[in-house]
């Protein structure tokens, strides 16, 4: 019998309709259009006003936005997992009520949280439960409401993250195309870095934490900076390496979104060419766990059968890794 890999064989997505703009920003903030582009690259962001709407809404829309275009019958999926640090509520998983709404009876699901590496681990989750053989059709979706948990007074933030959604499903593939390798990594001595410090066991909610605008995410800005370029780098380096790929080799880069000059600094350690870096962070700013498949959904009609794509991200936590992928499908 042929190896079995584990391809993405669909992938669809869903951004909320109101743009936050950098210009509008300029007036809630101390900051400018220039200010924001010259160090992010971000020019715009989605936001999802609707109080009512949580980030099941836009998992539900990214999932069915790849149900319609790839023609699934929902009740074929065996598994749905969702990405995300911006959960509907505690306890409750996000992933069972999703699959529930898309109609995936058939189904189990949970939540799994690695930060902005949430997709980059679910890819990972997905593809040793294809690649066991035990279930045929994977969802994982990354879906993040960032907007929930960001002080629009903390300049250091609010300029950065956005809303969104990216889905892909996960299927057997015995033609030598999927996910080939990956490089995972985490050290906990990010936790200091970048938290949401109240509302979980350590600092349950109290008024005095609502107060202390301790519900809300902070970070250290130069500090998560200076890690997460040199690992983000060091993980692709790594998975080139094992590989025995170059850069002729890699068609595609689809680093994590946080950071247009972290992004860079990626592609250039492994030299390179611009034209083969996946990029729209200028259009949504940081979606956290939503980034690397709103990156597939966006570049999916440039994608060929067989191209080789180095995935890399570095999230909270800290967390980080590489994934080299065969793109298995022509759009």
């Amino acid at each position: 019998m042929a190896k079995i890999n584990a391809a993405i064989t669909a992938v669809g997505k869903y951004v909320p309709d109101y743009v936050l703009t950098n210009q509008e920003l300029e007036t809630i903030v101390d900051t400018n259009d220039e200010w924001i582009t010259t160090r992010t690259g971000i020019k715009e962001r989605r936001i999802l006003k609707d109080k009512d709407k949580p980030t099941s809404y836009l998992a539900i829309k990214a999932a069915e936005d790849l149900i319609q275009k790839k023609g699934l019958d929902p009740k074929e999926i065996d598994l749905v997992i969702v990405g995300t640090v911006t959960p509907d509520m505690n306890v409750a998983s996000t992933a069972v009520f999703v699959a529930t709404k898309i109609g995936a009876v058939n189904a189990f699901g949970y939540d799994l949280q690695a930060a902005c590496s949430s997709f980059l681990y679910a890819m990972s989750t997905a593809a040793a439960y294809v690649e066991s053989g035990r279930y045929k059709k994977v969802l994982i979706i990354g879906a993040d409401k960032m907007s929930s948990i960001i002080d629009y007074k903390d300049r250091a933030t609010c300029i950065i993250f956005g809303d969104g959604a990216g889905a892909a499903l996960m299927e057997p593939n015995q033609e030598g195309l999927g996910l080939q390798d990956e490089y995972l990594r985490s050290d906990g001595v990010g936790r200091e870095f970048l938290l949401m410090e109240a509302g979980g066991s350590l600092n349950p909610a109290t008024h005095e934490t609502i107060d202390n605008k301790q519900h809300f995410i902070r970070q250290e800005g130069r500090t998560v900076f200076k890690y997460a370029v040199s690992n983000m780098a060091n993980a692709a380096v790594k998975i080139l390496e094992r590989n025995n790929l170059t850069n002729e080799d890699v068609d595609w880069l689809a680093a994590h979104q946080a950071n247009k000059r972290i992004i860079e600094a990626t592609a250039n350690r492994i030299e390179l060419n611009k034209e083969k870096v996946m990029m729209n962070i200028q259009n949504y700013g940081n979606t956290t766990s939503g980034t690397l498949p709103l990156l597939l959904a966006d570049y999916e009609k440039q994608l060929k059968k067989g191209d080789n794509i180095v995935f890399a991200a570095f999230g909270g936590g800290f967390t980080w890794g590489a994934i080299y992928l065969k793109w298995a499908y022509n759009s």
